[in-house]
Parts: C-alpha cells; sequence; structure tokens
C-alpha cells in the first residue's frame, strides 16, 4: 500500500523466491558462453574471406562486350547459345532426330582422339549406336557461353551420369539398381554458320581424375564402364608411356644429386 504522496512502497511479502538465483546465474552463464562462441566463429568466418568490392579485372582479360560489338557474325551471343540448346534437345539430338537437317554440309565431329569425320560418315555412326536405348542419362550441362575470340562457338559443360537399362556391348544391366557410370566432367563445343547450321561438335575430358570410367570421356567411358573396353590404347585409362616415366625418374636423381653437392 501506497501512502498518498509518498514516494516510498511497501514491498510485497513473498513466501518463496521467484526464481533459484543459483539456477539463472549458472543458465546465464552458459548462454552468455555460447553466444561468445557463435559470434566467435562467425567473426572467423567474414574474416576468412572478404569479397572484393569490385569486380577483379585480369590482365589480358578479354574485353567481352568491346569484343561481341566488334563482331561481325550475325547471330547475337544469346540467340546462338538457345541455338545450341535447341540442337542438343531430344527433338534434334545433334542431328540424329531431325535426319541431319541441323548439320551444315561440311559439318565434322571431332574429339581428343575421334576424328574429324565429316556429316554422312558421323550419321552412320551414330546411327547404329544410341546410348539412349540402353543408358537412362543425365547430361548436367551447365555454363553456356559464346567464345569472344570466336563469336561462332558456344562452349558447356556436361558432367554425366547415367545408369544401364538394356544391354550394351554385350553387358547386362546390373542387378544392383544404385549401380551408376559417372564420367569425368567433360567441356563441349559447337560451331555454327551465318544461317545456323551446326559446321562443328567436339568434346574433351577435363579432369580424369573425376568419376568411375577411367577418367574416360564420351562413347569409351561407357565402354570401359560396363568393362567391355575397346582393345586399343585409347580406349584405356591414361598411363604415362616408359620414355615419359624414365624422364620423371631422370628428374627425380638429378635433384638428389644436387642436394649432396
Amino acid at each position: 500500500e501506497v501512502a498518498r504522496g509518498s514516494t516510498s512502497c511497501v514491498e510485497p511479502k513473498i513466501d518463496k523466491p521467484l526464481y533459484n538465483s543459483t539456477h539463472s546465474s549458472t543458465t546465464m552463464k552458459t548462454t552468455t558462453a555460447t553466444a561468445a562462441l557463435f559470434f566467435a566463429v562467425v567473426s572467423s568466418t567474414a574474416s576468412a574471406f572478404s569479397a572484393p568490392a569490385a569486380p577483379v579485372i585480369l590482365p589480358g582479360e578479354v574485353d567481352t562486350t568491346a569484343a561481341f560489338a566488334a563482331s561481325t557474325f550475325p547471330i547475337s551471343p544469346s540467340d546462338l547459345i538457345n541455338r545450341a540448346k535447341q540442337v542438343l534437345s531430344p527433338e534434334i539430338g545433334i542431328g540424329t532426330k531431325d535426319s541431319g537437317a541441323c548439320l551444315a554440309a561440311d559439318f565434322e565431329f571431332v574429339a581428343a582422339v575421334v576424328g574429324p569425320i565429316g556429316r554422312e560418315e558421323y550419321l552412320d555412326a551414330l546411327g547404329g549406336f544410341k546410348l539412349e536405348e540402353s543408358f537412362d542419362i543425365e547430361q548436367n550441362t551447365f555454363g553456356f557461353t559464346v567464345d569472344p575470340l570466336q563469336p561462332n562457338r558456344v562452349w558447356w559443360y556436361g558432367r554425366q551420369i547415367s545408369t544401364q537399362i538394356a544391354p550394351f556391348m554385350g553387358a547386362e544391366p546390373s542387378t544392383d539398381s544404385s549401380t551408376e557410370l559417372t564420367l569425368p566432367p567433360q567441356s563441349f563445343h559447337m560451331d555454327f554458320n551465318e544461317e545456323g547450321l551446326v559446321k562443328e561438335f567436339g568434346f574433351y575430358t577435363v579432369d580424369r581424375r573425376q568419376g568411375n570410367t577411367g577418367g574416360l570421356g564420351g562413347a569409351f567411358g561407357y565402354f570401359y564402364g560396363v568393362g567391355k573396353p575397346l582393345p586399343i590404347r585409347e580406349c584405356q585409362p591414361y598411363k604415362p608411356s616408359f620414355k615419359f616415366r624414365m624422364l620423371g625418374l631422370i628428374g627425380k636423381i638429378g635433384k638428389k644429386l644436387s642436394k649432396k653437392e
């Protein structure tokens, strides 16, 4: 009860404490320590990397805006990328589903060890060799871009993951449904003429240490992946030649001798 005109008040009578002071103190200490640890981790993570305030331009880096502005190729980069994706679509299949209508008369296919081969040879080869009938293929394409120094070329990457669903090269599908073929990352390119027809298509493995097909891409990767590699050196995982190994050995011996001197 507070007396009229008085600034003091009567403390209420409390039979039990409203809180356990010991428990509260321990909880507060734990909470404070946890918060301190959290902010320390966040601060450490934030200080580990600080993004540049402005885009970094390297010496010799191509000014793509200027390069495309100076290009005389009639198809814009965005339209060329869309055209490449159209040619890659299941409806066209890089010429295998449209009877080659998307391919120029002087078309060539070229890969790391195959080709260049011409239009008719390419269509004949793929006509009797259809991976999609034996494998469920996830292409995993990304990074489509037009080459600023060759503005009729589209580059992109692919990381194929495939599951065998039918016999291939005499190999039956695995009974283990989890078995997959993971090809190494591959770099693809497609060149076009001014009419939007494909002049060249090719691809190359860019990281042979990834995947489970011995570092092999393309059809060779599938041959190796199902245990049916062709009996030629190009269809085998990379192995340094005898001369290359000897060169490396000589280099190591030379280093050891120079340290002793």
